[in-house]
């Protein structure tokens, strides 16, 4: 994989090292324990959406296919739209229990968030007809400081029996506690538009890196990639 960061000059993750720190200490700031309560009736927004990938061959993934594409591209969190989130974490870190500093853009503001993955999944799951697909994804969940509240999943599916391949995005969210007014009525006004543009971006942005990878062989680069490797046991305690 290409490396977009010059030899001199620090990688993003190292960047903001302080932040990666600051939000690894961080709590979720919503109850875990009442998810069965986050429901459009309790006044959560509750988002589905799909877009189909390139086809495999009936039977497990295929080696170097959609399904495999799609995982490696969630892993490396490149699908979001880069000029509206960018998702910056220690590169070599275990994926599970990932925090994450996400650098959100609108207009002329930058704000940063913090996230951390609740969960990943590696399965293989029975549809209503009687086939099965094989199903690997995660999610994650913001932290303390985000204007939101709530978790979003992100998945790739293979039905087994007919090799069709699927991105799916799950989301439940509020808006969270926004101290300051101005952001507030900015988020009020424009959050909902931000979120359903990240959600039909990514969709789109994912399929294109599949598509891509599937005829090229590359990747595209995470934005926390370094310019030298550095490990995680490299970060203070």
């Amino acid at each position: 994989m290409p490396n977009p960061t010059a030899p001199n000059q620090p990688p993003l993750w190292e960047v903001q090292r302080a932040r990666l720190e600051s939000f690894g200490k961080a709590q979720v700031n919503f109850d875990l324990e009442r998810t069965a309560e986050y429901t459009a009736e309790n006044g959560w927004r509750i988002d589905d959406y799909e877009i189909e990938l390139p086809g495999e061959a009936p039977g497990p993934p295929e080696a170097h296919g959609s399904w495999q594409a799609g995982q490696t591209i969630l892993r490396n969190y490149t699908f979001p739209p880069s000029d509206l989130i960018t998702g910056i974490f220690v590169p070599d870190a275990p994926l599970e229990n990932r925090t994450m500093v996400l650098r959100g853009q609108f207009l002329f503001f930058t704000f940063w968030f913090g996230v951390r993955i609740g969960g990943v999944t590696d399965e293989t799951r029975a549809l209503p007809d009687g086939t099965q697909e094989q199903v690997w994804g995660y999610n994650y969940r913001t932290l303390e400081g985000h204007f939101e509240r709530g978790q979003i999943e992100f998945t790739i599916h293979k039905n087994l029996a007919t090799g069709r391949v699927v991105f799916h995005i799950h989301a439940f969210s509020q808006v969270g506690r926004i101290r300051n007014p101005f952001y507030w009525l900015g988020f009020k006004l424009f959050g909902r538009m931000l979120q359903r543009r990240f959600a039909h971006e990514s969709l789109k942005r994912l399929r294109a890196q599949v598509v891509e990878m599937l005829e090229t062989g590359t990747t595209a680069n995470r934005a926390s990639d370094a310019a030298r490797p550095v490990s995680a046991a490299a970060l203070p305690e």
